[in-house]
Formats: structure tokens, sequence, C-alpha cells
């Protein structure tokens, strides 16, 4: 496959603004969450916009993350953590209540989502949200940031903006992937065909990237009219694949920020997500379970 650069502006250096933070390379808009195992009486922070944040951090790409936790324990493991991990927290609000929480049941390293609540996790973009968006190679958010009112501004203010459609039907995808640049699409049941059709459709729409991951059948992304696929590599110690997506879009998105071509980056990606299976939540920070999760049969330890 000839290599392929990214038709994308250059982003702008990720020097120190007047006020001596770093000016992120990639701001990630939205939803956080601490995911709870009753099975293992623990609670891990995460959350696409978070996941991405804290992975964008991790390889290196100052990032920051906007969005809202509450006042109780759960929402102060996300603030820790994003601080911990040295994510620009400049723009997060903290709203009394509870945090944003979902129940997950482990089987064979597979996660199966048994109940969620959004708690205060719910906000609106305002200027100064829009100011920091602003100053970013690129900005991510997706559906479970429950943003669709705010796309068009965050279209407006970002550089490029990325959006993470997980599993949402097309009805959706048609509506707000014209907004955006960088479209990412879940779908472990499909084949390389389908996903190639699939990928063709929503780039109609205006995206110039559309990626698909295909869970352990690896990825296929759509550039600028050239199919680049990844084989997810072979492992027999997965032990929990959340935020194995989130990963592979903070590798994608850095990636084409820092200008690496598409034909190489997309197996890194896919690489580095696979990595992330092999430890139990979606970044780590495990932290007790000390109240019953949402949907949960089960007392809290």
């Amino acid at each position: 496959m000839t290599a392929v650069s990214a038709p994308f502006p250059a982003p702008r250096s990720a020097a120190a603004t007047g006020g001596g933070l770093r000016r992120p390379l990639l701001v990630a808009v939205g939803d956080n969450v601490v995911d709870c195992y009753p099975q293992l009486g623990v609670l891990y922070p995460g959350g696409n916009a978070v996941n991405v944040a804290v992975n964008a951090a991790r390889l290196g790409a100052p990032s920051a993350y906007i969005g809202v936790v509450g006042t109780d324990a759960a929402g102060r493991v996300v603030e820790s953590a994003l601080r911990s991990e040295g994510v620009d927290v400049s723009r997060l609000r903290i709203v009394e209540g509870t945090n944003a929480a979902a129940t997950v049941h482990l089987e064979e390293g597979n996660r199966h989502f048994v109940g969620a609540d959004t708690g205060v996790s719910r906000f609106r973009v305002n200027d100064g949200d829009l100011s920091l968006v602003g100053q970013a190679a690129i900005a991510h958010t997706g559906e479970c940031s429950m943003l669709e009112e705010d796309l068009g501004a965050l279209a407006s203010s970002a550089q490029i903006l990325s959006f993470d459609f997980s599993e949402r039907d097309l009805d959706y995808v048609e509506a707000y992937a014209p907004h955006v640049q960088i479209a990412t699409l879940s779908r472990p049941a499909i084949g390389t065909q389908e996903a190639v059709q699939m990928a063709m459709a929503v780039s109609e729409l205006g995206p110039q990237t559309v990626a698909i991951t295909m869970g352990e059948r690896g990825a296929l992304v759509l550039h600028d009219g050239h199919v680049i696929t990844a084989t997810a590599p072979d492992t027999d110690d997965v032990i929990d694949t959340l935020g194995a997506g989130d990963a592979f879009i903070a590798r994608l998105l850095v990636g084409i920020a820092t200008g690496e071509t598409m034909s190489s980056l997309v197996a890194a990606a896919t690489s580095y997500a696979s990595a992330t299976c092999l430890s139990k939540g979606a970044f780590g920070y495990e932290s007790p379970l000390t109240f019953e999760p949402p949907g949960s049969l089960s007392t809290a330890h």
C-alpha cells in the first residue's frame, strides 16, 4: 500500500500559551464514567472522551479534557486520574451530585454493560470550552457525550473534529457525519468487504477519514480514497477489552495530528489498542467499589 499523507491543515504548535500551559494537541470533549465491576468489587475511571485524552497524554501529546464530574468519590477518582496523567483539566466542571457510572459484567475477557446512570455528566459547551477547542490540532467527542446540539459549534471552532459513532445506526451517522472530518464506527460483527462499503458510504457524507474497528479482526480506515487495513495481533492473554476502541482512536488522532503516514498508522493504532486488553479497566486506576452500581443485582463490596 502506498503511503498516504493526511490532507489536513498543519497542526498548530503545542507551545506554551500566554498563561504558561502548553497548547493542547488534542482536546476531548464530553463523557466520563466510572466503570463498576461488581464481580471484582472494584471500579475504574473511563468514558470515551476521558479515555482518548488519557491515551493521547500517554502517547506524549499534550491533551485536555472538557467535561463534568460529580462531588462523590467516583467523581474524585476520575479527576484524580486525569490530573495524574497530566491531562489539562482547566475546563473541567465539578457539579454537586453523583458521577456517571456504568456496571460491567465480564465473560472471558469481554465486557457486557448491564446498567448505567449518567449522573451529572450532561452539559452544554460554552465560549470558554470553544476557545480551548480552537487551540487544539484535533478536537474529539462522540455519541456517548450527548453533545449533538453543540456539534455545529464544535465543528465551527475546531481545526479538525473527530467523532466516535460507536455502534449507532446509519440514520444517526447520516445526521451528524457531515459535521466531522474524522469518523469512527465500531462494527465487531462485520467482515472486511462490508466494512469497506460502509466506510465509503460514510465518507460520502463528508468525513475525510473513516475508521471502522472490527474487534479481534482489527480495523479498516478509508482515508483520502485509500483503504488501509490492519489485523489485530494474536493473543491468548485478553483480560478486558474495555477502552480498546478509544485507545485506537487516540493513537489514530495523535498520528494524524503529528503527520504520520496512514499506511503505517493504522497498524500502529491497532497494535496499541490490542495492548490495552491485557489489563483491567480502560487505563488502570483501580479503586474499591463502595456503592451499589446501576443495574447491579449484588451488593457493592
